[in-house]
């Protein structure tokens, strides 16, 4: 059969690809993503189950839907995850799926979630020191990346890919030692600017690293060049250190925006289509479908009004109080 061209937001950006949050909840308190206290819950009966999840999905493939990210919250968290993997696998049109976590269930259920047809792996990792590791998720669940990492691989899931959030005097001194790892593991190193969302505030534009910076500091390690990245659909520019088996990303929302290549949309775990991470347009796919209504005109009217660029620049984050609300 042949594809359904990818459709086109209004300005002609083809959009093919959907995040899906199957869950707000995560088992990590993360000081950059979710306040410590005082977050409100989605209640039970407003998550999309996954049968309404395949449904969205299977509605949006015929018109150009080919790649899919599992997100949260955290994922794993969310029972049987596998069981979802199998059925958005069996949708026609979906040729890749991947999945965003923290790692800490990696150990138990990356062979699970690879015969289920899961294709690759994002994991947070933001210190690979143990005691750091604590004060940044703020819970103690005796996690190692590397271990958790390794576990991925061995079940087949790659590529593998580190997102390090990068904070000034918080985890910016472990540059070096992430961008050693890439020299003799198959892992993709993805350092990401900090973005003060919402309640987050405590982290502030002081603790912003630039991209500049960090591959000045991997430069350190040895010798850096520009290559082609992984595959996958994100916004990274790679760099290899010299003899190394993995590379190095930076991602850059805030001193240079990546919007004019954005290729995605997100559907939030209570089924609401959200056009841009820090925007404020969103439209409800859950109740419609839920009544048994079409959903492609409503997709393709929130493409035409999907935004130019974010807002995150002018510190208008669309109501958010933080980023596990949409997926990240």
């Amino acid at each position: 059969m042949t594809h359904a061209p990818a459709l086109q937001d209004q300005f002609g950006r083809s959009i093919e690809y959907l995040r899906i949050s199957v869950t707000d909840r995560c088992n990590f308190r993360c000081q950059y993503c979710m306040p410590l206290e005082g977050m409100q819950w989605l209640p039970k009966k407003d998550i999309l189950s996954y049968e309404e999840i395949v449904a969205v999905v299977a509605q949006l493939a015929p018109l150009g839907l080919r790649r899919l990210r599992i997100t949260g919250g955290e994922p794993t968290i969310r029972p049987d995850l596998p069981s979802l993997i199998r059925q958005l696998r069996a949708v026609e049109g979906i040729e890749d799926i991947a999945l965003s976590t923290n790692g800490v269930k990696l150990p138990e259920l990356a062979p699970a979630l690879a015969e289920a047809g899961l294709d690759r792996v994002n994991m947070s990792a933001d210190s690979l020191r143990p005691e750091r590791i604590i004060a940044i998720a703020r819970r103690n669940l005796g996690f190692n990346p590397v271990t958790a990492a390794m576990a991925a691989v061995r079940a087949g899931l790659s590529p593998i890919k580190f997102n390090v959030v990068v904070m000034r005097g918080i985890n910016d001194d472990e540059v070096e030692d992430f961008a050693r790892l890439t020299i003799d593991h198959p892992f993709h190193v993805r350092f990401i600017e900090l973005m003060p969302v919402g309640d987050l505030r405590e982290l502030t534009w002081e603790h912003v690293v630039p991209s500049e910076e960090v591959l000045a500091r991997v430069a350190t390690v040895g010798p850096i060049e520009a290559v082609e990245g992984p595959r996958g659909n994100g916004p990274a520019k790679y760099y290899r250190v010299a003899g190394g088996v993995g590379t190095i990303g930076v991602i850059t929302p805030m001193s240079h925006t990546y919007c004019g290549s954005c290729n995605r949309v997100r559907l939030t775990a209570d089924g609401r289509l959200r056009t841009c991470l820090y925007g404020d347009h969103e439209v409800n796919l859950r109740d419609p479908l839920r009544a048994g209504e079409p959903l492609e005109p409503l997709f393709r009217q929130a493409l035409a009004d999907k935004p130019k660029e974010h807002n995150l620049l002018q510190m208008k984050v669309g109501g958010l109080r933080a980023l596990s609300q949409v997926g990240g």
